[in-house]
């Protein structure tokens, strides 16, 4: 993020938006758990949560959008290429997590709701990819040691 023009509207902006939903991430996913709720309070605090989630993967897909941008030759190549595939990873979360929406609130698979388990791909694929040698598919010389 370091590498980011800052002076750009555009960059400010988006991280504001970027700021103020993850301040609210923590507060919808209680809303969402909270078994003091009713089932129609925690169907739509998910659905303003799923909202709030791909608009937050959306954002850093933007961010690693710029800085993969050839011309502005914000960073070297190896970090290009690095960026169009966390680019491209973060456009897909977004979709799948998208996807959770068309779920209803009341599907349960083994005692979890599908929403939230939709919810946790982009987690579990973060993971798996920190636990790679080669993050994000770059080759091994191009690593820092």
């Amino acid at each position: 993020m370091s590498v980011l023009p800052i002076e750009t509207r555009l960059i400010t902006f988006l991280n504001i938006v970027l700021l103020v939903l993850v301040a609210l991430t923590p507060y919808l996913f209680d809303q969402v758990v909270s078994t003091f709720n009713s089932l129609s309070v925690q169907e739509y605090a998910s659905i303003l949560f799923t909202v709030d989630l791909a608009a937050s993967l959306l954002i850093l897909a933007a961010f690693a959008h710029i800085i993969a941008q050839e011309e502005d030759h914000l960073v070297d190549g190896y970090v290009m290429i690095r960026m169009r595939r966390v680019r491209n990873r973060l456009s897909i979360l977004t979709g799948i997590v998208l996807i959770a929406l068309v779920a209803p609130w009341d599907w349960v698979f083994l005692g979890v709701h599908i929403r939230l388990l939709i919810w946790s791909v982009p987690i579990i694929s973060f993971w798996i990819n920190r636990m790679r040698r080669s993050p994000f598919g770059l080759p091994r010389d191009a690593r820092n040691p």
